[in-house]
């Protein structure tokens, strides 16, 4: 089935932007949807879109994965984000045709395993996404990035220092890793937050997302 979930229409005007927002696991799109209003105070003219992600959460049969975490085999965990990435791409490609617009036009934001799956998809596609924005997650599959890379659109990675659940070393990490396949990286440290978003790293990413549209 193809995914769902819940959206917000532009606060004015015809839709210019599609801002695309993945989940973490055990969550579903409402979880993140309510970040709507925020991102539209600076992108006004911005479809936000939150869709579930297309599996039960193992843990947690009431929330949604994209993945499992479960799974210890590296090649029946890589099935899993293969799977789910090419469910992303369906959709993004059939609201993108359906709003007439294209990939500079497209943004992801992702949290916890949304902005793993966020990255992962976004770098792999076969044409530059205008941006990514990433919160408390991590890149997965660094191994094969070097042979799969395709698209290098500018990345926003935001962690707290206090993270109980993806370790805070994950963003440099990750910048070092983006860094080493030229894709542009801004970062931000979230002083004394935990596993979450908080409102001035958002603000921070909104515009980061503004100006990479301009840009696009």
């Amino acid at each position: 089935m193809p995914l769902s979930g819940p959206a917000v229409p532009p606060r004015r005007g015809e839709t210019r932007q599609l801002v695309v927002l993945l989940h973490g696991w055990g969550a579903n799109g409402n979880d993140l949807i309510g970040l709507a209003g925020p991102l539209q105070t600076t992108l006004p003219q911005a479809r936000v879109s939150s869709p579930d992600a297309p599996d039960p959460c193992d843990q947690n049969p009431a929330g949604r994965q994209w993945y499992s975490l479960m799974e210890r085999r590296p090649e029946r965990a890589r099935q899993g984000i293969d799977r789910a990435s090419d469910m992303i791409n369906a959709w993004v490609d059939s609201e993108l045709e359906r709003l007439g617009l294209d990939d500079r036009a497209l943004a992801f934001l992702g949290f916890s395993q949304g902005c793993m799956m966020a990255l992962h998809v976004a770098l792999r596609r076969p044409q530059p996404v205008a941006a990514v924005a990433g919160f408390s997650g991590m890149l997965i599959e660094e191994e094969s990035l070097g042979r799969e890379i395709v698209s290098r659109p500018p990345v926003f990675l935001c962690h707290g220092d206090a993270d109980e659940v993806v370790p805070f070393a994950m963003l440099h990490s990750a910048v070092d890793t983006l860094g080493r396949h030229d894709v542009p990286v801004q970062w931000h440290v979230s002083q004394g937050t935990g596993h979450g978003i908080d409102p001035a790293s958002l603000e921070f990413a909104a515009f980061f997302l503004k100006n990479a549209f301009r840009r696009s």
